[in-house]
């Protein structure tokens, strides 16, 4: 704790009889009323560590020097000791100190002025000391209810206070010293990662802009693409007005001339057709002469030609006709109704549904595929059926009458 320069610096155990001897002389002069006391009031020996502690060295050495009008004081010490003497009666720097400890520490006195009661002014004390040393000092000793015995704990704490911080000064130099050498170092790896970060942030920059160039030269190219598309569009369009009517008419043309070409192999077929019916009928009566002349020679075997002939007759059975030339379906028609059966057909995918096919199939006794004028599909499907339901089939290469009699015999045989 420091003093004037006209007081010599006390020893710990003198300071403390002095506060102890001085106690009832304070409590002579303590108000008994609600009015607080100003810094001249306060007792000689609370002037230092008012001062000291409650009035930061910047703040007291701008009031010291409004106060003397801009003159200067070297030092901390004597500016600290020059305070210190203002402080035993009211003078013009007293005021200002006074002044500036009422605005400085405005919310602590509010707070203490609530109190009523030393024991609560004590306890308000002993609270507020360990986070606000010097508000609290200035709010306590100024109190009305702040007793003389208050009063000299308080400075007792403070003036240990003191020498405590005086103690861990060089660990709290050191600790800053090695705080200031982390801040330095954590300042030069903060300009670092400043420095990687407007990096990293440039480069993006420069990929932004060059896919912004991009996607404008792209948008060019689809701009320019739709147009040429636009623009084949219209030509198409052009030449599709032109040519629709030529093409119509080559296509007229063209099926006028396929018509005439399946009217003449439609003809030249049924003469066929006919070629081949008048010669089975020419064999079928020669067959019948030679059995007659084999009956006559060998009347035993006449039994088993008749049970042949009679073997043909269908008796009402439903034959399926798969495939075969349209021309040649009437003829088919005629076979089988002659023979006594029901006549069936489908053309093996050729104009007809395969699935029509598959209920044909069903309705069918016997069935009888051309397999040269069907689809592989339909073969297939003809084939697989008939294996799996067991039901009668013969398979014919050639289409006609005589392949479709020839099969009928098989069947009938079967």
């Amino acid at each position: 704790m420091c003093h004037s320069q006209q007081t010599q610096l006390p020893a710990h155990d003198a300071d403390v009889q002095l506060a102890a001897a001085q106690v009832p002389q304070a409590a002579a002069c303590l108000s008994t009323g609600s009015r607080r006391r100003r810094l001249w009031e306060l007792p000689e020996r609370a002037h230092c560590p008012v001062v000291g502690v409650c009035l930061p060295m910047p703040i007291l050495r701008r009031v010291a020097e409004k106060t003397f009008q801009g003159r200067n004081i070297d030092t901390d010490y004597g500016l600290h000791s020059g305070a210190v003497s203002e402080c035993r009666k009211r003078t013009v720097l007293a005021d200002g100190m006074q002044r500036e400890l009422e605005k400085r520490y405005a919310m602590q006195l509010r707070q203490a002025a609530r109190l009523k009661q030393v024991e609560a002014l004590s306890d308000w004390w002993a609270q507020c000391a360990t986070t606000d040393l010097a508000g609290a000092l200035w709010a306590t000793l100024t109190h009305p209810r702040c007793t003389p015995k208050l009063e000299a704990q308080i400075l007792a704490e403070v003036h240990m206070l003191q020498h405590q911080v005086g103690t861990t000064q060089p660990t709290d130099n050191q600790r800053l010293h090695q705080l200031a050498q982390d801040k330095t170092q954590l300042a030069a790896a903060l300009a670092q990662a400043q420095a990687r970060t407007q990096q990293v942030s440039r480069d993006r920059h420069e990929r932004l802009q060059a896919q912004q160039r991009q996607i404008a030269q792209l948008k060019a190219e689809l701009t320019a693409r739709d147009s040429t598309v636009k623009q084949l569009r219209e030509t198409v369009q052009t030449l599709s007005a032109t040519t629709n009517s030529v093409c119509q008419r080559n296509q007229a043309n063209e099926v006028a001339l396929q018509a005439q070409r399946i009217n003449a192999l439609e003809r030249s077929l049924q003469n066929t057709e006919h070629e081949c019916q008048r010669r089975g009928r020419v064999i079928d009566a020669q067959a019948a002469a030679l059995r007659g002349h084999a009956t006559a020679e060998n009347p035993a075997r006449q039994p088993v030609a008749s049970a042949t002939k009679e073997a043909i007759r269908l008796e009402n059975r439903a034959v399926l006709c798969v495939g075969g030339r349209t021309a040649s379906v009437p003829h088919y028609r005629h076979i089988v109704e002659s023979t006594g059966g029901r006549f069936l057909h489908h053309d093996g995918g050729e104009e007809e549904s395969l699935t029509k096919l598959d209920s044909t199939l069903v309705a069918a006794d016997l069935v009888i595929c051309q397999t040269g004028c069907i689809s592989h599909n339909a073969y297939w499907r003809v084939k697989d059926y008939c294996k799996r339901t067991g039901k009668q089939c013969v398979y014919v290469e050639t289409s006609g009458t005589t392949g479709l009699k020839r099969a009928l015999t098989s069947l009938s045989n079967q």
